[in-house]
């Protein structure tokens, strides 16, 4: 693999610590603004939005520029976004740093996998992906203990230094390892052809949109995390309320579920290479599956700790192909690629508020996880369907 992935797999590590670590620094950033634990909570939530409206809107607005110099843009923004956050003198202004470090989340992840996949032969598309999302995937991993870790022993402040660094760092690799043109142009097929990826106006990046099989995939996409995510927002209250562990065992077991987020996207960034469609409803069908089983076997701590690693290995062996695939059937879009992003948050928001509404309804703590079934296994539908019109040549 290329070394300029490994500087977007930085990039990716990177944002994927400042979404996630803020959940371990709560207490100390509201304690040090004097504000509400529903006033620090908006630095999640308002984090959350911006990132399903910086996936679109920056990216049609970079439509025209080279693809290299928006990635260089996007992470001097996040890093000009997490300084913010560090020197910030009020609640307002940290806010304010958060949102302007969101706003690159979706367009970063959207955009670099273009580039990752142009970096390798195409027979190799699916696993490049996976090594530029394996940064978010560790992050997923190391995020919120390592904010609780370096926020206690240094300040709330030193970890959003720390992650400005890594930003830094990213930014240096970026310039120095990404080739320029890189995701201007399809990898050079066996005859030597290396052909211009033709989407490029905002004109031709909307028309990408008139492509059934993207809108299949992006609605793919929404279910498949939403019940992901659906499920796993009240995975400690399943923990703790049914399956019987302290509320220290759930730092352990959402590590356990990292791992398997690891291990899936790269698992399944392979599978896809070989066989994509197949690779994707196998792995939604998959997730469907093992919601459904630790929805019934919740209450047993051995099936709950193999479940749960189970949930994020099956649950992020599908994002590799799925932004493969929207993007092949958008031309090269970057408007799509980012789309697909903003597709897995709003999936997350319906996800959360569906398994929400189960819990209220008095259906115990085990109803997010049928719910998330149910609604993966609405994804599989999609999937399959788009799987059939595809090889029967509808796009």
């Amino acid at each position: 693999m290329p070394s300029g992935l490994i500087a977007l797999a930085l990039g990716g590590f990177g944002i994927g610590l400042t979404e996630f670590l803020i959940a371990g620094l709560l207490p100390q950033v509201a304690s040090s603004f004097a504000v509400s634990e529903a006033a620090a909570g908006r630095l999640i939530s308002g984090y959350a939005v911006s990132v399903a409206i910086g996936a679109i809107a920056l990216t049609a607005a970079t439509a025209r520029l080279p693809r290299k110099a928006i990635l260089v843009g996007l992470v001097a923004l996040f890093v000009i976004g997490n300084l913010l956050s560090a020197l910030a003198p009020s609640y307002p202004v940290m806010l304010l740093g958060r949102i302007v470090a969101a706003l690159c989340h979706g367009s970063f992840f959207g955009i670099g996998s273009l580039v990752a996949r142009s970096l390798v032969a195409p027979e190799k598309k699916s696993r490049a992906v996976a090594v530029m999302f394996a940064g978010l995937t560790v992050a997923n991993v190391l995020g919120v203990p390592f904010g609780a870790l370096v926020g206690e022993r240094w300040g709330w402040r030193a970890a959003f230094w720390a992650v400005t660094g890594i930003g830094l760092l990213a930014l240096a690799g970026i310039v120095a390892l990404v080739p320029a043109g890189a995701g201007e142009t399809r990898p050079p097929t066996a005859t030597g052809r290396s052909d211009p990826i033709p989407a490029d106006g905002l004109r031709a990046q909307f028309g990408a949109f008139r492509s059934w099989q993207v809108w299949l995939t992006l609605t793919a996409t929404a279910l498949g995390y939403g019940g992901m995510f659906g499920a796993f927002t009240y995975i400690a209250y399943t923990f703790t309320e049914v399956g019987g562990f302290s509320s220290g065992d759930v730092a352990w077991l959402l590590m356990v579920y990292g791992v398997g987020l690891v291990v899936g996207n790269l698992v399944g960034g392979r599978a896809a290479d070989r066989d994509r469609d197949r690779a994707l409803v196998l792995a939604l069908l998959g997730l469907a599956v093992t919601l459904a089983v630790f929805g019934l076997l919740a209450g047993n701590g051995i099936a709950s700790v193999i479940l749960v690693f189970l949930m994020g290995l099956f649950g992020f062996a599908s994002v590799p192909g799925l932004i493969t695939r929207v993007t092949d059937f958008a031309h090269g879009a970057a408007l799509a690629a980012s789309a697909n992003v903003s597709a897995s948050n709003i999936g997350n928001a319906l996800g959360a508020w569906l398994g929400g509404l189960a819990i209220t309804a008095g259906l115990g703590y085990t109803a997010p996880l049928y719910v998330g079934a149910g609604i993966v296994l609405i994804s599989v539908v999609v999937m399959a369907v788009a799987a059939h019109q595809a090889a029967h040549g509808a796009r």
